[in-house]
C-alpha cells in the first residue's frame, strides 16, 4: 500500500510538473514561425543592393531559428520525463529572451519598406501573411515573456505597471504608438520626398506625421519617467498633454491617413496612427474622470476618501468651490 501511495505521489508530480501555464502560446507561436518562415521564403526576391539580400536572409534565418527552437520546445512539453527541463526553468526563460531578440529583428526588416517583403516602397502591405503573423509572433513573444517571470520569479508585470500610478500602461502604449509613427514617417521621407521628389502636399504631411511622433514620444516618456520615479505625474501636465495630443493627432489621422497622405496604404504608419490616436483619447478621458471625481469628493463635507485616494495617485489635487458655504470644505493634500 505504502509503495502504490508513494507511486501515486510521484505520478501526481511528474502530471503537475510536466502542465505548463504556456503550452498553449507556444503552439501559438510555433504556427506564427511557421508561417513567416514560409512568407520570407515566398517574398524573398533578387536584388541589386547587397543590404537588401542582407536583411532578408537574416529575417529567413531569424524565422527559421525560431521554427526550430519552438518545434523542440513543443515537443518537449509533451512528454513528462522531458518536460521537467524546460517547464519554469533557466532554459525555458533563457530560450524566450533569445526569441524576443531574435522576433524584434524579424519584424523589423519585415515591416521595413526597403527591404520588399511584408511592405512595398509605397508602406502598404503587401504580403499580409508575412506582416500580420510577424507581428502577432511578437506579440506572444511579450506575452511568453511575461508569463514566465510572473509563474517562476513572481514578477507581475501587468499588475505591477497598472498598481504603480494610474494610466501608467496607456502612456507607455501611445509612448510607443508614436515611436512608430516618427519612425514610418521619417522611413517614408527618405525614401520618396528626399529621393523622387514628390508633391509638396505629401511631403509636408510625412513631415507632419515626423513631427506628431517625436511629440508625443517625449511627452509620453517625459510622463511615463515621472511616473516610475514618483509613482506620479504633475494631473495639469497630463490633462493638457493629452489634450494637446489628442487634438495634433485627429489633424494628423485626417491628413497622414488620407487619400494623399503617406499613411494612405495599410502598413504600420496607418494603424500606428490611429491607434496613438485611440489611445491619448482613452488617456485624456480618464483625466476627465479623475477630474470629475476630485470635483466630487472636493464637495463632500469630509474628504477623506478623497485624501485616500490622492495619496494612491487615483484623483489629481484641484481645489473645486462648493456652491454651499456649509461644504465649502476641500482637502489639498
Amino acid at each position: 500500500m505504502n509503495s502504490d501511495d508513494a507511486s501515486n505521489r510521484d505520478a501526481m508530480t511528474i502530471e503537475e510538473t510536466s502542465q505548463s501555464p504556456r503550452f498553449t502560446q507556444w503552439v501559438a507561436f510555433l504556427m506564427c514561425s511557421l508561417i513567416v518562415m514560409g512568407s520570407c521564403m515566398e517574398a524573398s526576391e533578387y536584388s541589386a543592393d547587397k543590404t537588401v539580400v542582407a536583411n532578408q536572409k537574416w529575417a529567413l534565418s531569424c524565422s527559421v531559428i525560431t521554427f526550430i527552437l519552438t518545434m523542440g520546445i513543443c515537443a518537449m512539453h509533451m512528454s513528462p520525463i522531458t518536460s521537467i527541463f524546460i517547464i519554469n526553468t533557466k532554459v525555458e526563460g533563457g530560450l524566450i529572451f533569445v526569441l524576443v531578440a531574435f522576433w524584434s529583428a524579424t519584424v523589423a526588416i519585415v515591416s521595413d519598406a526597403e527591404n520588399g517583403l511584408a511592405v512595398n516602397e509605397d508602406g502598404a502591405v503587401s504580403f499580409g501573411n508575412l506582416y500580420y503573423f510577424s507581428w502577432a509572433g511578437f506579440v506572444i513573444c511579450i506575452t511568453l515573456m511575461a508569463s514566465f517571470l510572473r509563474s517562476v520569479y513572481q514578477i507581475d508585470v501587468a499588475g505591477e505597471i497598472k498598481s504603480r500610478s494610474a494610466r501608467l500602461t496607456l502612456w507607455a502604449s501611445a509612448m510607443a504608438t508614436c515611436l512608430v509613427v516618427m519612425g514610418s514617417s521619417a522611413n517614408v521621407f527618405d525614401n520618396t520626398c528626399a529621393v523622387e521628389g514628390e508633391p509638396e502636399a505629401f511631403c509636408g504631411r510625412t513631415k507632419l506625421g515626423v513631427a506628431l511622433g517625436c511629440i508625443g514620444t517625449i511627452i509620453a516618456l517625459c510622463i511615463c519617467g515621472m511616473k516610475i520615479a514618483t509613482t506620479k505625474a504633475p494631473f495639469l501636465l497630463e490633462a493638457s498633454g493629452s489634450l494637446v495630443l489628442v487634438i495634433g493627432y485627429s489633424f494628423g489621422v485626417a491628413f497622414i491617413t488620407g487619400e494623399k497622405g503617406p499613411g494612405a496604404p495599410l502598413g504600420n504608419l496607418y494603424y500606428s496612427t490611429w491607434a496613438s490616436l485611440i489611445i491619448l483619447f482613452l488617456i485624456g478621458s480618464s483625466c476627465f474622470e479623475d477630474y470629475q471625481l476630485a470635483k466630487a469628493m472636493n464637495q463632500q463635507p469630509n474628504g477623506t476618501n478623497g485624501q485616500e485616494m490622492y495619496q494612491h495617485g487615483r484623483i489629481p489635487n484641484i481645489d473645486v468651490q462648493a456652491d454651499d458655504p456649509k461644504r465649502n470644505q476641500h482637502y489639498d493634500p
